[in-house]
């Protein structure tokens, strides 16, 4: 690779490198063509941009954006090193460990992660950063806190029998009660009242 070539590669990595406030340096050196095939296939269904290139082309690119903020992960540049970019701060360690549990392996071992300023260095940190929550994963949770109290508040008024129903029914209780009353009384009235001078027969001489 000439001159004008690695400046060609430096130019696109700074590109890179701007672009995403996200991004993994890997390990990959064990693997074979195949499984570094299937690494890419991958990143590409989680939407993360996944590139080889020398650790010295890293480190100019890096050192002519901002030599100060990148310096933490100098020392992980070292033996085959592949970049993964991504918008999501987790979503390449997810891709890492699943890809190992796959290949029942230990492949590619995570050297340094950049995200959002922060630098997590060496291959234990791969657990942890799994578990980070996205900005999307905490705003739902959020709105999920915030929703609670008014979903209670729901159910309440829901379960809550209407008061208006309530005082409806008492009313028309009270009405057919009124109405069947004097229909009883009548019925008493007759059933106990004397027979008239009228109504009764005179015996045949």
């Amino acid at each position: 690779m000439n001159k004008e070539q690695k400046q060609e590669v430096i130019e696109a990595l700074k590109s890179k490198f701007s672009q995403y406030s996200n991004f993994y340096i890997t390990d990959t050196e064990s693997l074979s063509v195949a499984q570094v095939t299937n690494l890419r296939r991958h990143c590409f269904d989680k939407q993360v941009e996944m590139k080889v290139a020398k650790n010295t082309l890293i480190k100019k690119a890096l050192e002519s954006l901002d030599n100060e903020k990148y310096a933490g992960i100098y020392e992980s540049l070292h033996q085959v090193t592949a970049l993964m970019f991504s918008e999501s701060p987790k979503d390449p360690a997810v891709i890492i460990s699943s890809f190992r549990k796959a290949q029942n392996g230990d492949r590619p071992v995570l050297k340094a992660a950049f995200l959002n300023g922060d630098i997590f260095i060496g291959d234990n940190q791969l657990v942890n950063l799994t578990k980070i929550k996205t900005k999307n994963e905490l705003i739902g949770e959020v709105i999920g806190l915030l929703m609670s109290p008014i979903q209670r508040v729901i159910g309440a008024l829901q379960n809550r029998p209407d008061t208006t129903d309530v005082r409806e029914a008492k009313a028309e209780v009270a009405k057919e009660e009124k109405t069947e009353a004097p229909t009883v009384e009548a019925k008493v009235e007759t059933a106990s009242a004397p027979e008239s001078a009228d109504s009764k027969t005179e015996p045949e001489a």
